[in-house]
């Protein structure tokens, strides 16, 4: 190999630890929103639910500034086969990542109206917590299988969502029993309708990146699994 060629070769793979560096970073931010907007709703922390919302511009300036190294290496290294399948797989995860984000913002903007003044408690809220540390675990596990290259790791991240969609079914009956039999708390009940709902979500995105995640490291896509009663709509 010419000293060119491996200096190429050098500079793609410097890049390459970059992007997996920034993809890393934006996953932490993200998985530390779910937790953090989540402990907002359980104590009713107004002040870090708005901290949640404000940190969300962190993740978005990460994928933005991951989107400029992408077309620049594209560019520059006109990368080919498993080299190109990572980038765009880098561009994929990023563009998932911003919008679990999202949901997690989604969720804190939620927390002062499910804790108004006068509104009734109602007793999933201490449910919630644990169906919000699931979610967060999957992307923490499902970076961990990106950052490893681990594509088994990614089929049991896969695996987990169904149980995440069980939790969504069960705590959406009890809610509604509860508007049912109290129509006080239809207001509070739509809105934690919404957190479980974007919780549900956080699951759905963190198996699409699993299933990136696992195209990335075989060159094959992931057999097609079955789904939970959520996520069957």
């Amino acid at each position: 190999m010419s000293t060119g060629q491996e200096h190429t070769v050098k500079a793609f793979d410097q890049d390459i630890g970059q992007l997996r560096a920034l993809i890393s970073q934006m996953g932490g931010l993200a998985e530390q929103a779910i937790e953090d907007a989540m402990l907002a709703l359980s104590r009713g922390d107004a002040e870090l639910a708005n901290e949640v919302r404000k940190k969300d511009k962190q993740i978005d300036a990460i994928e933005a500034e991951l989107e400029k190294l992408v077309v620049r290496v594209i560019a520059l290294r006109a990368p080919m086969a498993d080299d190109l399948r990572e980038v765009i797989a880098a561009l994929k995860i990023a563009a998932v990542i911003e919008r679990i984000g999202d949901y997690a913002k989604n969720i804190a903007k939620r927390v002062p109206l499910i804790h108004a003044e006068g509104e009734e408690r109602i007793d999933v809220v201490s449910i919630l917590p644990s169906m919000g540390q699931l979610a967060a675990d999957m992307v923490h596990d499902v970076l961990d299988a990106y950052s490893a290259r681990d594509p088994e790791a990614a089929i049991r991240v896969c695996k987990r969502d169904n149980a995440l969609d069980d939790f969504y079914d069960s705590i959406f009956r009890t809610l509604v029993t509860y508007m049912v039999e109290n129509s006080r708390t239809i207001s509070q009940v739509a809105h934690l309708l919404f957190v479980a709902k974007n919780l549900e979500r956080v699951g759905d995105h963190a198996t699409n990146v699993a299933e990136m995640v696992y195209f990335a490291a075989t060159g094959e896509y992931m057999a097609e699994r079955e789904t939970g009663e959520a996520g069957a709509n």
